[in-house]
């Protein structure tokens, strides 16, 4: 359907071109005409030869004309290139009957007519219009020496011709009419064969670029080529969704404005030799987020054309965020691990003579009465055996797995019983207000002091954020994470300092704090509880504005399913 469409379309700029071919010849001649009829004495013609050459012009532009309008009301282009031909024919032959063959050579109008019914028509068309305009200018000749016709001719010249001469011009015109039209089939046979090919090759072609790009945008994996100024020229689906980067947006754009960081992969000389093989680069996506990347020595490769010789280079990349995260999370449960390790240990080493320390301390205040420093010191002891014992409890609560032992926790009873223990601290002042947004019915499938534990060290960072005082949000809801499970979420809220968006990475690092007198095991540990019940924890901050603490516990529904 394609190829007719687009064979009606050629055939017809054809058909156009060869009306306005006639119509540029004519215009030749007329002007012709013209030049003669003014300098009418220089040439030996006569008035009425001219008047008849423009009678000719008039006839040709009037039927270029006509067939311009039987196409445009829908004439065929096969009939209305008949009816040209015919006409030529005719108007050629009464050129030849009324101007003779003697001065001008008129058939050579035929070798015309022959040439363009072969385009059009094809071979067996070509030889027909040959055979036929053979018989005219035969018959033409044979009438006008035998005297069967009178002479028109309008030249003063007057020849006279015999039989042989009559006989050699009609066959050598015959002959070159027919070699004519063989020979110019045979060009034509010789293009459309090149046209069929070339099309083979294009189709053909064409399939290869199409099973090449649905191959490159199949693949997971990111592919870019770009030429030797560091232009983006191709950019697959893969690379877009890994970047953020969208092909229509970065096409021709410098690889540096980009992806800055690919470009150490072209300073050969300044990249180590271990790195060539293969190099991980962290670059800025189009959402704004970090990725890691991974690039081999395979992916910069040299782009070539047929000739061999560089004209690009193809860049394939993967996206190693998830591994490196992965990656990240092995390196905290290795720490957590070995934590476990020295938890264990200090609390066989520590707990049994600080139990003895502080029993006795607490013997000595009972049976002595002590006052002013003594009293002091007494106390002072006491609360460090309290810290320590602290310090022990929390590794262990890093160290101990998820208890066995759960039930359905009533979210919102344990904050009040923890709110109610931090008012009493030494960390609470009366600055700080507090905002509840309770909603009915949240019950989170877990061990109830391991919240209390989660909630308390929220809580208890959120107060020590404000000394100056602010505001305290907590609320609880259902919430659906994903399709058909749902979670119980806790959202503690402050108005404090804030923490800097580079820390936000190292919160749940154990040990790191910014706290003076902190240990950074607290959100260790809420971190450690909450992925042990395949929770979710999230922490939004913003310096000097405050600071969201988003947690989500799986209800009963969820862990009976995977039980």
């Amino acid at each position: 359907m394609h190829e007719e469409t687009f064979t009606k379309e050629k055939n017809t700029r054809r058909l156009f071109f060869l009306i306005i071919s006639r119509v540029v010849i004519t215009t030749f001649f007329l002007g012709m005409t013209i030049f003669m009829d003014i300098r009418r004495q220089s040439f030996p013609i006569l008035q009425t030869t001219i008047n008849f050459f423009y009678f000719i012009a008039a006839a040709v532009y009037l039927f270029s004309v006509i067939y311009i309008l039987l196409f445009k009301f829908g004439e065929k282009i096969k009939n209305n290139l008949y009816i040209q031909i015919t006409v030529d024919i005719i108007v050629t032959t009464i050129l030849i009957f009324i101007f003779g063959n003697t001065q001008i050579d008129y058939s050579l109008f035929y070798t015309l007519i022959i040439i363009y019914s072969v385009i059009f028509i094809g071979r067996k068309g070509g030889m027909i219009v040959a055979s036929v305009t053979s018989i005219f200018y035969g018959l033409i000749l044979d009438l006008e020496f035998y005297k069967l016709i009178p002479s028109m001719s309008f030249i003063k010249y007057e020849y006279e011709i015999n039989a042989a001469d009559t006989l050699t011009n009609v066959m050598v015109h015959i002959v070159s009419f027919y070699v004519l039209a063989f020979l110019v089939s045979f060009a034509v046979e010789q293009e459309k064969k090149a046209i069929v090919l070339l099309k083979e090759k294009e189709s053909a072609f064409n399939q290869l670029d199409l099973l090449f790009h649905s191959i490159i945008e199949s693949v997971d994996t990111g592919v870019m080529t770009i030429d030797l100024n560091r232009r983006i020229k191709t950019f697959n689906r893969a690379a877009e969704e890994i970047t953020g980067f969208k092909f229509a947006v970065i096409k021709n754009d410098l690889l540096e404005n980009i992806i800055p960081e690919f470009m150490p992969l072209f300073e050969e000389k300044e990249l180590p030799e271990s790195l060539r093989n293969r190099m991980d680069v962290k670059i800025k996506a189009g959402m704004g987020n970090n990725i890691h990347l991974g690039c081999s020595i395979s992916s910069l490769s040299s782009l070539k054309d047929r000739d061999e010789k560089k004209i690009g280079h193809i860049i394939i990349f993967q996206d190693l965020t998830e591994i490196k995260q992965m990656e990240e999370k092995l390196e905290k449960s290795r720490k957590l691990a070995l934590i476990g390790e020295m938890a264990a240990g200090l609390a066989h080493e520590m707990r049994n003579p600080l139990a003895a320390i502080s029993g006795s301390i607490e013997l000595l205040l009972k049976g002595l009465e002590f006052k002013g420093t003594n009293r002091r010191l007494m106390g002072i002891i006491l609360r460090g055996t309290d810290q320590l014992e602290n310090l022990v409890r929390d590794f262990l609560s890093l160290a101990r797995p998820v208890p066995a032992l759960r039930e359905l926790v009533d979210i919102n009873e344990v904050f009040e019983e923890v709110l109610e223990h931090i008012k009493v601290s030494k960390s609470w002042t009366d600055k700080i207000e507090v905002i509840k947004v309770f909603s009915d019915d949240v019950r989170a499938y877990a061990n109830k002091e391991q919240v209390r534990q989660v909630i308390n060290n929220l809580v208890l960072n959120a107060v020590q954020a404000m000394e100056e005082g602010g505001v305290l949000s907590f609320e609880t809801k259902l919430d659906e994470l994903e399709e058909n499970k749902q979670y119980a979420q806790i959202k503690v809220s402050d108005t404090g300092c804030g923490i800097k968006e580079t820390d936000l990475n190292k919160i749940f690092d154990t040990f790191f704090t910014n706290k003076e007198k902190g240990i950074g095991l607290g959100l260790p540990i809420v971190n450690h509880i909450v992925a042990g019940y395949n929770g979710k924890i999230k922490i939004e901050s913003v310096v000097n504005k405050g600071t969201i603490c988003y947690v989500w516990l799986p209800i009963e529904s969820r862990i009976h399913s995977r039980t």
